[in-house]
């Protein structure tokens, strides 16, 4: 069987639609357009309208163009670089987190304006996504100490080196970069008996099997640890992921029977002023927003046609759960919701006894918080999210309202 066209590509996000006719530049809108130096803009190689060869060498020029001062933590474009090279194979354990605004996306009330994607590489080609609405947990004595984190597309290992924005998918803004570890479940004693291995003949397997190979184990079980070493974490940084049983599910969700209606992002703000939002609404909200961002690749008319578009292409991606060039062999579905919380035990914290602090955690580093759009920064060029957008030369963005940080 002759493999299709629409396959044929080496780069994700999906593709513009057939009926589209932005893959000649001629027709772009002027933020698809090349840059002055002749490259394709970000926004054209992010919603997959041209091939990139070399994508390091082509996000390190254009990102170190636009870099901006700042004393927050930084990672140097040398050590950007080579932190992607030596995990460009089967066993790499790049991660990435960004920062994504959404753009306001027509439905019927307002929803969440920021959340993290959190990337990890599980093969040599390939990452796991998932979707955190509020943003990685960082302060162990928090009262909403967990997190809702949503599995979406498989990415490509090169989609960890974007920080891009445009009317369509809104900024994506690198928020934290690097290497994860992934850490063993502690066994109970009472369950253990003499004929299991020892405590060193687990150790002793578990660093044979790399940190890819292990992380790939722990989703099939549904219980992932994770220690990010990043650029902004804190030292010893570690989350828990688990997946309830009564979230699980094998088969990829259908084709949605009806979308709700797209409009122009710079217009919805208008119906969104005397909406309320309510934190029942959420996940649903953050669910379909996501599904909806992750398709969207055009503007104006072009963008209600490409999302109801049922091409060969996206109903391949649908059933794969897996963006062109990227294989879903970790078996990741798409939308399944998991719990995220901050591993304190792990993360160096200790929960004191007694005195004035007692049924507190203390530990060695001071509590984060995740601020949203208006205040973080990137690692990689010291960018908010607004200077992305004056830099890709995106006006009139209208992002999502009613989003607040957890800070309790």
């Amino acid at each position: 069987m002759t493999r299709p066209d629409t396959l044929a590509r080496e780069i994700s996000p999906p593709p513009l639609r057939k009926n589209s006719t932005a893959i000649d530049s001629r027709h772009l809108p002027e933020e698809h357009s090349r840059t002055g130096s002749g490259d394709p803009s970000l926004a054209a190689v992010e919603a997959g309208e041209v091939n990139i060869r070399d994508h390091l060498d082509y996000f390190v020029n254009h990102l170190s163009a636009a870099s901006r001062p700042t004393n927050g933590p930084r990672i140097s474009f040398d050590d950007f670089g080579d932190l992607y090279k030596r995990n460009q194979h089967a066993r790499g354990h790049h991660f990435v987190v960004h920062q994504h605004d959404h753009p306001i996306s027509g439905t019927a009330r307002p929803s969440l304006k920021s959340l993290s994607r959190k990337l990890m590489q599980f093969s040599e080609t390939s990452s796991i996504s998932f979707a955190v609405p509020y943003g990685l947990p960082g302060n162990p004595n928090s009262i909403r100490p967990n997190r809702m984190a949503i599995e979406t597309r498989v990415h490509n290992l090169w989609n960890h080196l974007i920080e891009s924005a445009s009317h369509a998918t809104g900024s994506l803004l690198i928020w934290d970069i690097g290497e994860y570890e992934v850490m063993s479940r502690q066994q109970k004693r009472e369950e253990m008996t003499d004929d299991e291995l020892s405590d060193v003949d687990i150790d002793q397997e578990q660093s044979t099997i790399s940190e890819s190979g292990k992380l790939f184990k722990a989703f099939q079980s549904r219980h992932i640890r994770l220690r990010l070493h990043g650029t902004k974490l804190p030292q010893d940084y570690t989350i828990a992921l688990r997946l309830p049983s009564a979230n699980n599910r094998a088969a990829q969700p259908e084709r949605p029977s009806r979308k709700r209606r797209r409009v122009d992002p710079t217009k919805a703000a208008k119906r969104s002023a005397s909406l309320i939002n309510s934190d029942s609404e959420e996940a649903e909200d953050v669910s379909t927003s996501i599904g909806e961002t992750e398709y969207a690749g055009t503007e104006g008319g072009d963008l209600a046609t490409g999302i109801a578009s049922e091409d060969e292409e996206d109903a391949t991606i649908r059933a794969n759960n897996a963006y062109p060039g990227s294989s879903n062999t970790i078996g990741s579905i798409h939308q399944r919701h998991w719990f995220l919380t901050l591993d304190r035990a792990y993360s160096g914290f200790h929960k004191v006894r007694a005195g004035s602090d007692a049924g507190c955690w203390v530990g060695n580093w001071e509590a984060f918080y995740v601020q949203g759009r208006d205040h973080e920064r990137s690692v990689v060029t010291g960018r908010t999210a607004d200077d992305i957008m004056a830099d890709e030369a995106v006006e009139k963005f209208v992002g999502r309202k009613m989003w607040r940080p957890i800070t309790e």
